[in-house]
């Protein structure tokens, strides 16, 4: 008598050892190649924040020195009224983006001659401006409510407080609020800020990126 052996099993047949080590090595293969690839799409969303904070917070500096153009003259405590024309001594820029002048003289220095803000809590806490227009129109900036440029400046004890940034961001790459921050006096690379003003911002992550360049250097 032939004895036949097949490899058809029936309904309780199960998985042999082989079989289940193949299955495995096959299911660790792919785990082990998604994982780079979960990792560098985290990295690169990071990536992506990091960029738009540097782009707010720079654009916030930028719109501080806009509004600093023809405030607080030398020794002065506060910026004449600039809708009185050239012959009141009146500094008009010609970026029309800047609607009010910065009339907070307490918030700059000697060295800061360049007028940028002395720091970045400046830019949250934010500054004491007058109008810079007669024909302009005040927005959210300006307190958070719309009035006429005409009614800024209808009280001269009124203070209005303009706002940069909502809060300080925090670094995508470090966690923490630790930028680096430069001066308009300091060369590019310099990593000890002299605390005059803050004229650039950088992360203070020491981290490369995908793209093979350092954070600190965005």
């Amino acid at each position: 008598m032939r004895t036949r052996f097949t490899n058809s099993r029936g309904p309780e047949g199960g998985y042999t050892l082989f079989e289940l080590i193949v299955t495995l090595t096959v299911l660790a293969v792919l785990v082990m190649g998604t994982v780079p690839l979960a990792q560098n799409a985290y990295k690169r969303q990071k990536e992506v924040r990091l960029r738009e904070t540097l782009r707010m917070i720079r654009s916030a500096i930028d719109e501080f020195r806009r509004d600093s153009v023809g405030a607080c003259p030398q020794g002065a405590i506060t910026t004449g009224n600039p809708t009185r024309g050239p012959q009141a001594g009146a500094q008009v820029p010609t970026d029309p983006r800047s609607r009010v002048v910065i009339d907070d003289c307490t918030i700059f220095d000697s060295e800061n001659l360049d007028r940028y803000p002395p720091s970045l809590e400046v830019l949250v806490d934010g500054v004491r401006v007058k109008q810079r227009g007669i024909s302009l129109t005040g927005g959210g900036g300006l307190g958070g409510s719309t009035r006429q440029a005409t009614e800024i400046n209808s009280s001269e004890t009124e203070e209005v407080i303009k706002v940069y940034m909502r809060e300080l961001p925090i670094d995508p790459m470090t966690g923490q609020k630790d930028w680096k921050l430069r001066s308009s006096y300091q060369p590019p690379g310099d990593d000890s800020w002299d605390s005059v003003n803050v004229f650039d911002v950088r992360s203070a992550s020491n981290e490369t990126s995908l793209a093979g360049d350092k954070y600190s250097d965005w």
